[in-house]
């Protein structure tokens, strides 16, 4: 009889349990050796990523034989909006509830969270072919004309191309990403808990924390609820399909890193593979709502602190502003807080300031579950997408 082998959320579970384990209690030569290997895998996934949205975003629209571009508007539309409603209701939520536990002389006990983290012993940096976002923009104009052209204007030929070079990324993440994606949390893990200062932070804003995570948590039920209303599917079904998308993204830290097993995901959810491969990816790089949460919560929580003005005239043009530019930010823990220092003088905190410096210790605390947010919600859009083509553009 064939064993039983250990599923994919076990293992990620088993990771970060090592992880904090050994960052708490194993010797620094070996931490930093697991650390040297995660950071190997990291930039490898670096340079796959580009290559997977190229890939699985060209090969989902050239698929799309009716109604591309409509679905391509219908999904940017659908992401966005939910950006900036989430966006909304967590300043709502912040600018109500923080005044109760905030202060200034919480400024006095926080600490920088990467001090202390490990090194590796050596890098080997892979560039990336691509950018994102160029990557994102290459799928776009290949598979809109393939989708508009095959068989018309052109032969098969670029289409053939592009599906075994989907078949060639697909097998690459099967055998090489995805069983080796609990290493790379646990080396996440192991240098969260090395540094002591992310527990830190935790320990003095802790309340700020509980109530972003609550959000996140509110804003799934919703977008699952109305999502499977809508597609008549059972959202506590698609809630529990999302489980290993949302832990591998706690892990990771990262939307794009998150694909190969959020696409598993929406397979479960019975998501077509035209539609899967198109919209995972798609919204890996512009479904930012849980990073938008957690950053409009933090911006809050420091102009709160420091004593600053701020209202919704203030944070609403940050947040639609943030909303695109945060496309670029998918691939590296942190992305998200980093792509928005530029814009932080909209709410009167210079980027190089050391206010802007505590919003990052802030952020990157909460990351993780930010990242879970993001990338779940893209499943929920999934779904609701797949409906729509469905009843009414596919013929």
């Amino acid at each position: 009889m064939a064993q039983k082998q250990l599923g994919l959320v076990p293992k990620l579970i088993i990771a970060i349990i090592v992880g904090i384990l050994l960052g708490s209690y194993a010797p620094q030569p070996l931490n930093r050796f697991i650390v040297t290997l995660s950071a190997f895998f990291s930039s490898f996934l670096k340079f796959v990523i580009p290559l997977m949205i190229l890939a699985f975003v060209t090969m989902g629209i050239a698929d799309l034989t009716q109604g591309a571009g409509k679905l391509l508007a219908i999904t940017a539309g659908l992401s966005y909006g939910s950006t900036l409603i989430a966006g909304s209701c967590a300043f709502a939520v912040a600018i109500n509830l923080f005044p109760h536990f905030l202060s200034p002389e919480l400024l006095n006990s926080i600490g920088d969270p990467e001090a202390g983290m490990l090194s590796p012993y050596f890098e080997l940096p892979i560039p990336p072919l691509l950018n994102v976002m160029t990557a994102v923009a290459l799928a776009f104009v290949l598979g809109l004309c393939i989708s508009t052209m095959r068989g018309r204007e052109i032969k098969n030929a670029l289409y053939d191309v592009t599906n075994e070079f989907s078949q060639v990324i697909n097998k690459t993440l099967h055998t090489i990403i995805i069983p080796l994606l609990p290493l790379y949390i646990c080396g996440t893990f192991i240098n969260m808990t090395v540094s002591g200062q992310t527990y830190s932070i935790l320990s003095i804003l802790w309340k700020v924390f509980l109530a972003v995570l609550i959000m996140h948590l509110i804003y799934l039920l919703a977008t699952f609820f109305i999502s499977g209303g809508y597609s008549k599917k059972n959202p506590i079904t698609l809630m529990k399909n999302q489980i290993p998308g949302y832990i591998s993204a706690v892990g990771t830290q990262s939307s794009a890193a998150t694909i190969p097993v959020n696409l598993k995901c929406a397979e479960a959810d019975g998501v077509s593979s035209e539609i899967r491969n198109f919209i995972i990816p798609l919204c890996a790089n512009i479904h930012m709502a849980g990073s938008m949460i957690t950053i409009t919560s933090c911006v809050t929580s420091v102009l709160l602190i420091y004593n600053m003005p701020v209202n919704i005239g203030l944070i609403l043009p940050f947040i639609m502003t943030l909303g695109i530019a945060m496309m670029a930010s998918p691939g590296a823990p942190g992305g998200s807080i980093m792509t928005a220092l530029p814009f932080l003088p909209m709410v009167g905190i210079a980027s190089d300031s050391a206010i802007a410096s505590l919003l990052i210790a802030l952020y990157i605390t909460q990351d993780s579950f930010g990242t879970a947010c993001n990338v779940s919600g893209d499943n929920a859009i999934s779904v609701a997408v797949e409906t729509i083509y469905q009843k009414h553009i596919k013929k």
